[in-house]
């Protein structure tokens, strides 16, 4: 006699349906990687949304505004109505400046120097502090200790008299000059936390395994630990973008920055000093503002990428 169960049609139903039932439930699970879930995460930062929308009008009056809204520093109409030419009411939106421009178009056309400066800046100082900080927490030893010796020195130089200093006798108020000033000089805090990051990172068991199949130094420090360290360098990096702009809107208020002809926001701001006292407040106002809500929407983007590459997050 036969051990296989007796199957009734009822039996038979029921099997089936449960059988349904399982493939249904295999078919809704839903498998994320972790670019989907942080993605996921990100979405659901309604701050950093609204960075990102702010971000991207002043990307697109940087790659445009100078198309659309061409600004000639050699145009000085002062003819225009209003109290000394420069009423806000006879050239809107923003007003006119001293010499009758539009403020807009001076904002327009300053977004591009200003976002121009901040992202090479980001480039450059996270080329260097990653590479500083990946090698000197992956090897270790004397050269942990010679990098960290180096960057110790770096921060214990007085940052904004050496900006000054090499933006007056080094910049002579060109772009790529203070760019690489900026860039040279913003990569030690990155390099630190690069290296904590690599020193955490090289012995779990990835990095173990990866070594006991013969992987390579360079390549284990590179495609196997920075991948597992982008999120901290990411968020670093949106933050690095945010004083390169502070920073080049001080250095231009100072006259050490760019020069008259070369439009930014902190030139505008530099340019806007004499005509303060004459009532005129929309012209460092709005170039003000400016450099103000891009810096608030890189922190609010900072702080959705933060949270949103964060692995230990809920979802």
């Amino acid at each position: 006699m036969s051990d296989q169960p007796l199957r009734t049609p009822a039996t038979s139903r029921v099997t089936a349906l449960t059988d349904t039932a399982a493939a249904d439930y295999e078919v809704a699970l839903e498998s994320l990687n972790q670019w989907q879930l942080a993605w996921r995460r990100f979405r659901r930062h309604r701050l950093a949304l609204v960075g990102v929308a702010i971000l991207a009008v002043m990307v697109f009056l940087a790659v445009f505004g100078p198309i659309i809204w061409p600004y000639d520093p050699l145009d000085l109409r002062r003819d225009l109505p209003g109290p000394q030419g420069f009423d806000p009411i006879a050239m809107p939106p923003f007003g006119s400046d001293g010499a009758g421009r539009s403020v807009f178009v001076l904002v327009a056309n300053g977004a591009r120097l200003s976002m121009l400066i901040g992202t090479t800046t980001m480039l450059i100082a996270v080329t260097i502090g990653v590479l500083v900080g990946a090698v000197a927490g992956f090897f270790g030893g004397w050269v942990d200790n010679l990098l960290m010796r180096f960057v110790d020195l770096v921060l214990s130089i007085p940052f904004l008299f050496i900006v000054l200093v090499a933006a007056r006798f080094f910049g002579g108020g060109e772009l790529v000059p203070l760019i690489l000033i900026f860039g040279l000089l913003s990569w030690p805090g990155l390099a630190r936390l690069v290296r904590a990051l690599y020193l955490s990172l090289r012995e779990q068991e990835f990095v173990l395994a990866a070594r006991a199949v013969g992987v390579g130094d360079l390549r284990i420090a590179f495609r196997h630990i920075l991948p597992n360290a982008i999120g901290p360098v990411v968020v670093s990096a949106t933050l690095i973008v945010a004083n390169a702009i502070i920073l080049e809107a001080f250095v231009s208020y100072l006259n050490f920055g760019l020069k008259a002809q070369d439009i930014s926001w902190g030139n505008a701001l530099a340019r806007s000093q004499e005509r303060i006292a004459v009532g005129n407040w929309w012209w460092p106002f709005f170039p003000g503002m400016a450099i103000a809500l891009t810096v608030i929407a890189i922190n609010f983007l900072g702080d959705g990428l933060r949270d949103a590459l964060d692995p230990r997050a809920k979802e």
